[in-house]
This record gives C-alpha cells, sequence and structure tokens, in this order.
C-alpha cells in the first residue's frame, strides 16, 4: 500500500486495562443469562444506550428493547432449547471477544424456512465493549449462511468458495499487473 495508512485499532487505544476483570464478569454473566434465556431481565448488563451491530441478516439493534423485541425473541421463537457454548474468550481491559456456537432446534420460522425440528449448529464471533459495568456496544457475526445449509437452503445459489475448497470449481486469479 502506497502513501498514508489509515489509522488502526482507534476504538482501543484508550483501552483502561484495569477493567479486565469486570469487563469477564459482566459479559460471563450475561451469557448465562443468554443460557437461561432471559429476556426481561436481561437490561441489567447493558448500558441505555447500548448498541448491538450484526453483519448482513442480524441488522442493528439500538438500544436494549430494540435487543429484546428484534433479536432475542425472534431468535428464540426460532430456535428453542439453544445453549451458547463459547468455545474461545480473550478478555483485555474494556474489551472481550469470543467465538463459539450455539447449538439449537429449528422450531420456528428462520429467514424463510418453516420448522425442520432439525437440531443446528449456528456458529458466532462477538466483541463487547464495557463501560461502567455495562456492555455499551456488541459488534456481532452470526454464520445464518450455515445454518440456512443446514436447513436445505443455498443462499449463495451454488456459488459459494467452498466448491473450490471441493475441487468443483477453479477459483479465479487476480488479472497480472501490466
Amino acid at each position: 500500500m502506497a502513501g498514508a495508512r489509515p489509522e488502526q485499532a482507534a476504538l482501543t487505544k484508550d483501552n483502561d486495562l484495569r477493567q479486565t476483570s469486570q469487563t469477564r464478569q459482566v459479559v460471563e454473566s450475561m451469557v448465562d443469562g443468554l443460557n437461561d434465556h432471559t429476556i426481561n431481565g436481561i437490561e441489567t448488563f447493558f448500558a441505555s444506550d447500548f448498541r448491538w451491530m450484526g453483519n448482513a441478516g442480524c441488522g442493528t439493534k439500538n438500544g436494549v428493547r430494540a435487543f429484546q423485541d428484534n433479536w432475542q425473541r425472534p431468535f428464540q421463537a426460532a430456535f428453542s432449547d439453544k445453549v451458547c457454548i463459547d468455545e474461545a474468550r480473550i478478555v483485555q481491559g474494556e474489551w472481550m471477544a469470543v467465538f463459539g456456537r450455539q447449538e439449537a432446534t429449528h422450531s420456528g420460522d428462520f429467514m424463510g424456512i418453516a420448522a425442520t425440528g432439525k437440531r443446528v449448529e449456528i456458529r458466532y464471533m462477538d466483541f463487547w465493549k464495557v463501560r461502567d459495568g455495562k456492555i455499551v456496544d456488541n459488534w456481532v457475526n452470526v454464520d445464518f449462511a450455515h445454518v440456512m445449509q443446514q436447513l436445505g437452503k443455498d443462499p449463495f445459489d451454488g456459488q459459494g468458495w467452498e466448491a473450490f475448497d471441493r475441487g468443483e470449481r477453479v477459483a479465479p486469479r487476480p488479472k497480472a499487473k501490466a
């Protein structure tokens, strides 16, 4: 890359490392609440101006009420008997990151797919920022494409790059510079 470089890690440049234990405790308690299927009462863990920022298909939720109404309730309507399993957690100061999976039963409408009763794996990554003992921001990536594939729907219409991995298609290469 020629020229000036963009600023990197702007959100963590003032990370207060003294907050590591509190951040871990807040997030771990919140995850326990999610595993208990808590909706009313979950606001205990979130700041009033909490932001939940998801990937395409998930949306963005501004405030706890939007998180409850537009994420938790629809998610629990689509998937029952769910449990969150964080496979790795990293915490430093005001920040905590995790990747893991939820295991659940597809028991209601999801992305236009009627309930199948299938047990599915829902992979995710979360990045939380905690300030004053409350979660203020949550960046989320939920692998809805993987869930849809488990339910028999290919969101990529056969054009997913897994075909390269299986040897079914040849991966394109960038054009050579002149």
